[in-house]
């Protein structure tokens, strides 16, 4: 495996500057752009491989992969009273645990963004082709 291969690459559309963005979370952040999806993932590669030539060169240690690391499931969450209270209250008349609701809750608020995104490059995309 390639040391790039080890990092999180995301390449995702941008409403406000209407083209992909490229980033590699926890390290290089956002670093390229472009109309062309493909195009901004390959460059977004280029850029990782040249910060590692960097990072090797300067014997600097390379930082830890997001993709490697092991997750518990389990992380603390400060919210004020009162959205603690609504929420116990809501995960009561669901009949669950606080713990599940809001679990559940967080899963389809992500799932729900991710499906809007990728509505949202398909139909930037069509444009595209329709204006080509």
């Amino acid at each position: 495996m390639k040391k790039k291969d080890r990092y999180l690459k995301i390449v995702e559309w941008s409403d406000e500057d209407q083209c992909y963005i490229g980033s590699i979370p926890g390290w290089i952040g956002k670093c390229c752009h472009g109309d062309n999806e493909v195009e901004v993932y390959h460059q977004l590669g280029q850029i990782l491989e040249e910060w590692i030539e960097i990072y090797e060169e300067d014997k600097i240690p390379l930082p830890s992969s997001i993709t490697a690391k092991k997750y518990s499931g389990k992380f603390q969450l400060r919210i004020d009273s009162d959205l603690h209270k609504a929420l116990t209250i809501k995960a009561m008349q669901a009949d669950q645990s606080l713990n599940n609701f809001c679990g559940k809750i967080l899963k389809k608020t992500i799932l729900q963004a991710d499906v809007t995104r990728a509505n949202k490059a398909n139909s930037a995309d069509a444009k595209n082709r329709a204006a080509d």
